[in-house]
């Protein structure tokens, strides 16, 4: 099999990664490849995009819905941070069959604990391995949430290709700086800046090794936010609101704030009153029954409860605490249909453009 980095950009919507701050990236892609926008699957959060660009499948197929849970047989719920939710095999997996080496490196550790079982090697800014630091020449991690971090894990990958060479290394940064910065802020270009560098020594050091460059999903100002958790309780309905965008780094969004939750009814009489509370809140723009939210998104039916609403472009779904609405200039998130965009720029790539609709593509084409 080919020898593949795959990097993805956590919450790179397109407009940060362009040629003017990523020269050698967009230079690269258009000698050797090519730079286009693609999707996200929907819902746009990190472990579904991550099982997705692993396994060239949908969310369908991978069952991965979230990165959080919610069983309404037994009430149990929790984060997403340990290996037995992923259905579908991973290019990690296929390649580890095949007897070839592979790595995955992430900021989140959460990720590691999902996917990262199949690699050979894996390191996380998260949580260090001293002897793999002293192993790769590798500098003590700085914060997980912090504008360092997503620099860091792209050098140590740049280490690991050159110490060990694997067929596969997987990357992915944090989006910590893009929850708080736009595009045109010097702190995000920045960060695409010395991706951009270390792209550039990645390959020099290996020039026949495919690249990939994405994003798990987009990123977009949010200023109307709203509890619908609180909303629902004092119409005195009883239902379960899942969040699938709910993880432990509070510090990107700090009132779990996403686009998209999944409703799950406790007593089905109430669903007229539930439908009927959704109409009147200009926040939320769609509304979907789980079968039709499957059909058209590409989603499993478990885990999804029995409505799915999607908020307007400029509004988010959050955990509020006391308050239903909250009109706010801090809030920069995703979850939602408006953060499907993402980039795709390659090199050598095994396939030609039109091959790659989706960011998962890339996984669908190796594995062709």
């Amino acid at each position: 099999m080919h020898k593949v980095f795959i990097l993805v950009i956590d919450g790179c919507a397109p407009e940060y990664l362009t040629p003017e701050i990523a020269p050698n990236i967009h230079r690269l892609a258009k000698q050797f490849g090519f730079a286009k926008t693609v999707k996200a699957v929907v819902p746009t959060v990190t472990n579904v995009n991550h099982a997705s660009i692993l396994s060239g499948k949908f969310p369908s197929e991978t069952g991965m819905v979230g990165n959080y849970f919610y069983n309404p047989a037994t009430g149990e719920e929790g984060f997403i941070e340990e290996k037995g939710f992923m259905k579908a095999e991973t290019l990690l997996q296929a390649y580890r069959k095949r007897g070839l080496k592979t790595a995955f490196l992430t900021v989140k550790g959460k990720l590691l604990g999902v996917y990262g079982h199949a690699a050979d090697i894996g390191i996380s800014v998260q949580t260090p391995d001293e002897s793999q630091l002293k192993k790769y020449g590798l500098p003590a991690p700085p914060a997980v949430s912090s504008l360092e971090s997503s620099q860091w894990i792209v050098n140590a990958a740049l280490s690991v290709i050159k110490q060990e060479d694997p067929a596969l290394v997987y990357c992915t940064t944090n989006d910590y700086g893009f929850h708080h910065f736009g595009p045109e802020a010097p702190e995000a270009q920045l960060q695409i800046r010395q991706i951009d560098e270390a792209i550039a020594a990645i390959h020099a050091a290996d020039p026949e090794r495919q690249i990939y460059i994405t994003a798990d999903h987009g990123m977009n100002q949010k200023h109307h936010l709203l509890d619908f958790q609180q909303l629902a309780d004092k119409a005195g309905l009883h239902i379960f609101c899942l969040a699938p965008l709910k993880d432990r780094y509070k510090e990107n969004h700090v009132y779990q704030e996403g686009g998209i939750l999944y409703l799950f009814l406790k007593q089905p009489e109430e669903k007229d009153a539930l439908l009927d509370l959704i109409r009147t809140r200009p926040e939320i723009e769609a509304v979907m029954t789980n079968k039709e939210a499957a059909e058209k998104l590409h989603l499993p039916l478990q885990g999804i409860g029995d409505y799915v609403i999607f908020t307007a472009p400029d509004c988010a779904f959050g955990e509020l605490d006391g308050a239903v609405t909250l009109v706010t200039d801090a809030s920069r998130t995703h979850g939602s249909l408006y953060e499907q965009e993402v980039p795709l720029l390659a090199i050598h790539p095994v396939g030609p453009p039109e091959a790659y609709q989706y960011s998962k593509d890339i996984a669908a084409v190796l594995f062709r």
